[in-house]
């Protein structure tokens, strides 16, 4: 893939944030409504898209690469949540602690990745991509929640019955058993799964228009946090990939996955706390606006 193509996407999908910023700003879209339309992304639209994807016939080389993937991810996700932790977990500031942890290892995979995979290399690319948003959505809530929540019973349970992981589940045993969805489901799962890329840089754009600048961006952790977020982190997930055997386009899409700016999840395990979401929503704001750049540059420099 020419980086040119990658880019042009990017700034296209930027484009599509800029009209969210436009209807904040002409207060066409409430907080409520901002909410909802989240929760239709997380729970409705994503998961058809994802199960679109497996609709293919079954490839050993395809499942190989799949699973090297996956090793790859999990293998990423341990790695930089020790590294996070050996960088700030000596932070006085607990709140500042968590967010800088979170915010340097958990990337805004399915808001922004899925859609940009799926614009460049449609359902082939999201059948790999799939991987990391499953690595997301296992260590996000069971590893990343305890950041700011104590372990709780019932949280691998919410990780299983996600409605992403069982799309991932149902669409394997549609690619391992070679199945396909009836016509009519199929083309009603494929219409509800192509709102997926406008919609979700709609309600992205909608968040950025609500930043006020404050000196919190100025903070030097959040700084260096958005340097491994951005960038140093994706390009150590580019080293595992391509020592695990990795190739085409399954190392593409997972290095733009991991490669995405700050989860804007990070805003929401804050305000769970009643902590200041301030650094977490500066941290998760500069890191997309600086996306436009570093997504591009770390595939560039991660091409092999």
């Amino acid at each position: 893939m020419q980086i040119g193509q990658l880019t042009t996407q990017i700034i296209l999908m930027f484009g599509l944030m800029l009209i969210g910023v436009l209807i904040n700003k002409c207060h066409f879209m409430h907080a409520q409504t901002a909410n909802d339309l989240t929760n239709i992304l997380l729970y409705v639209v994503s998961p058809c898209l994802i199960i679109n994807a497996f609709e293919q016939p079954f490839s050993g080389s395809r499942m190989h690469q799949f699973l090297l993937a996956a090793l790859a991810t999990f293998a990423w996700y341990l790695l930089v949540t020790l590294l996070a932790w050996l960088i700030f977990g000596h932070l006085k500031d607990p709140n500042l602690r968590r967010i800088t942890q979170y915010g340097s290892i958990y990337s805004n995979a399915g808001f922004m990745g899925i859609p940009l995979i799926s614009a460049l290399f449609g359902s082939t690319g999201v059948f790999y991509a799939v991987v990391a948003l499953a690595g997301f959505n296992l260590f996000s809530w069971t590893l990343g929640v305890r950041l700011f929540h104590a372990p709780a019973q019932h949280q691998f349970r919410q990780v299983l019955l996600n409605p992403n992981i069982l799309a991932i589940v149902v669409g394997l045993l549609l690619f391992l058993t070679s199945w396909h969805l009836p016509t009519t489901l199929n083309r009603i799962v494929q219409a509800v799964g192509s709102v997926n890329t406008p919609l979700s840089m709609v309600v992205i754009g909608n968040s950025l228009a609500q930043i006020t600048v404050s000196r919190q961006m100025l903070n030097p952790w959040l700084g260096l946090t958005l340097v491994l977020r951005n960038l140093l982190f994706p390009l150590l997930g580019a080293g595992l990939l391509t020592v695990l055997g990795v190739s085409g386009v399954a190392y593409t899409t997972t290095l733009i996955m991991i490669a995405c700016p700050v989860a804007g999840i990070v805003v929401l395990f804050t305000l769970q706390i009643h902590a200041d979401a301030a650094p977490a929503i500066a941290v998760m704001s500069l890191s997309t606006i600086l996306s436009l750049v570093t997504i591009p540059l770390v595939v560039a420099l991660g091409s092999h």
